[in-house]
């Protein structure tokens, strides 16, 4: 009887709902019903927040995944903090590639999207792109930055440095063991030189400043003192001149006299004018012979200026590169460009504000075996120091070649071997990749560099970069320097060749530049 009373109110109430109002009404009932189904669906999809069972280390580097819309951190025995993210939306994806922290900002305030509050902001690119605190949704709806859970962003702010590595992946990606002939192997004797040599060579370099403003200051007075001798000079031959020629007349006088008084008078003229001529050339004569010496000793302090300006580059350079060995140092092999790159920390503020100054004194050319042929980009990370040297880890974001295969084709210059691997360090790193160097990468980045075959909305909507600008600096560790040293040199004015593949409107590496800071987001 129940159950034939509850059909019976079943019926009665599904009459009801065929009323039109009433029609329209679980329309839009169910209809909510399935968007909040959808909703919860992809809310479910969503990887919650993470903490490592363990004693968590300093992060070395992040991956973020945008196939999983996670990010993930890593220090040296694996990961430590994972959380949802909300990456670019169609039309302003992030990019993939690989990047590093190049500025952090507590309170970061848009300058390109109406001051939008983005806390916690950690900048990878100076156009715009960073990981901060936002909104999550559930699904990708950034302009191209990597959200993340506000309380995520502000517990992660201070444990993260300048320099990090950040990888974006398209794909779920994660470091893993590997092992490799062609991974640098440090030196213990080289590494435990390091700081005394620095500190010895960093004297010298102070030293050898010393000398050259000394020298310089030397040149300058000698070229002070003799400043008035040209003028001088010209004085004593003018007069010379004349007398001469007060002379000649004499003689023409002389020879023109008619009478005895006349010939009387023109040769007592022609003593005086005789007298006269015969001082001033002693005169010029003495004044040269006393000039000489002064122009000696202005070549002489001015060789002495030069061979020591020359002492104190050289002192500079060679203490810069000691301080730097104190440094982990981050390599970039491009297979479009066919060179190598070499990058360490200074840890110097930029001149022009904002971030810090990378050294970018190596870039040169690699060899690439069956360079047609792609090499896929691998991240390789020193995480630990071990018996052997160093723990490496790999990551790949992007197929070709294998890893192994990738790094059994390159050939490493031995002069940056020598330079660079006896003092390699916990979080050096090695990147192989078939792309060429961001147009982002400049002297305050470590590297940057985008999958072309991947979109890059949230990249290429933003305003290029400013025109190419030289920045001098000195020698950086306060050695006294003068401007010698150029953190940067200007490179070659021309694009650097591209991958071969298809690239759209993305644009490549060129001299080093700063931004200016109304482009930054």
């Amino acid at each position: 009887m129940k159950d034939l009373m509850t059909t019976a109110q079943s019926t009665t109430a599904m009459r009801r709902w065929r009323r039109p109002g009433v029609v329209a009404l679980a329309a839009v009932v169910s209809l909510t019903a399935l968007t909040a189904s959808a909703e919860a669906a992809k809310q479910a999809r969503q990887p919650a927040e993470a903490v490592a069972p363990r004693e968590a280390g300093e992060p070395i580097m992040a991956i973020v995944s945008i196939k999983s819309q996670r990010v993930t951190f890593y220090d040296a025995d694996g990961w430590i903090f994972r959380a949802p993210v909300s990456t670019g939306t169609t039309g302003r994806e992030t990019p993939a590639g690989v990047f590093a922290i190049v500025e952090k900002d507590k309170d970061h305030h848009s300058t390109m999207y109406d001051d939008a509050w983005m806390p916690n902001m950690q900048r990878i690119t100076w156009n715009g792109i960073a990981l901060h605190g936002g909104p999550l949704p559930g699904y990708a709806a950034s302009h191209g930055c990597v959200r993340m859970p506000f309380g995520f962003a502000e517990g992660l702010f201070d444990k993260t440095q300048i320099g990090m590595r950040v990888i974006i992946s398209p794909n779920d990606a994660a470091p893993v063991d590997f092992s490799h002939p062609s991974l640098f192997v440090p030196k213990r004797e080289a590494i435990a030189a390091a700081p005394a040599r620095a500190d010895k060579l960093s004297a010298e370099a102070e030293e050898a400043t010393q000398a050259a403003d000394e020298a310089k200051k030397a040149a300058a007075v000698a070229a002070k003192e003799a400043a008035s001798l040209p003028a001088s000079l010209r004085k004593l031959e003018q007069q010379k001149t004349r007398a001469d020629a007060e002379l000649a007349f004499s003689d023409k006088t002389l020879a023109a006299a008619k009478t005895d008084e006349a010939r009387a008078k023109a040769e007592e003229l022609k003593q005086k004018a005789a007298a006269k001529a015969a001082d001033a050339a002693t005169q010029l004569d003495a004044a040269k012979a006393a000039a000489q010496p002064k122009r000696d000793a202005i070549a002489a302090t001015k060789e002495a200026a030069k061979v020591a300006a020359a002492k104190k580059t050289d002192a500079v350079k060679a203490a810069t590169d000691a301080k730097l060995a104190l440094e982990p140092v981050s390599v970039y092999i491009s297979r479009a460009t066919q060179k190598i790159y070499v990058r360490r920390n200074t840890h110097k503020p930029a001149p022009d504000g904002g971030g810090e100054v990378f050294d970018t004194s190596i870039e040169v050319p690699v060899t690439i075996r069956n360079p047609d042929q792609p090499l896929g980009t691998h991240i390789f990370t020193a995480m630990a120091r071990n018996d052997a040297g160093l723990r490496w880890s790999m990551v790949t974001i992007d197929d070709g070649d294998d890893a192994k295969g990738a790094l059994d084709r390159i050939t490493i210059p031995q002069e940056v071997l020598d330079r660079i691997a006896p003092t390699a360090l916990p979080r050096s790193s090695i990147i192989i990749s078939d792309e060429p160097l961001s147009s982002e990468t400049n002297y305050r980045t470590e590297f940057v560099a985008v999958l072309s075959n991947h979109p890059q909305g949230g990249f290429i909507t933003r305003r290029p970069t400013a025109p190419p600008m030289a920045v001098a600096s000195d020698d950086s560790w306060d050695n006294g320097g003068n401007g010698s040293f150029f953190f940067f040199q200007q490179r070659n004015p021309y694009p650097q060749p591209v991958n071969p593949r298809q690239r759209g409107q993305y644009q490549y590496y060129q001299p080093a530049q700063p931004m200016q800071r109304g482009f930054w987001q």
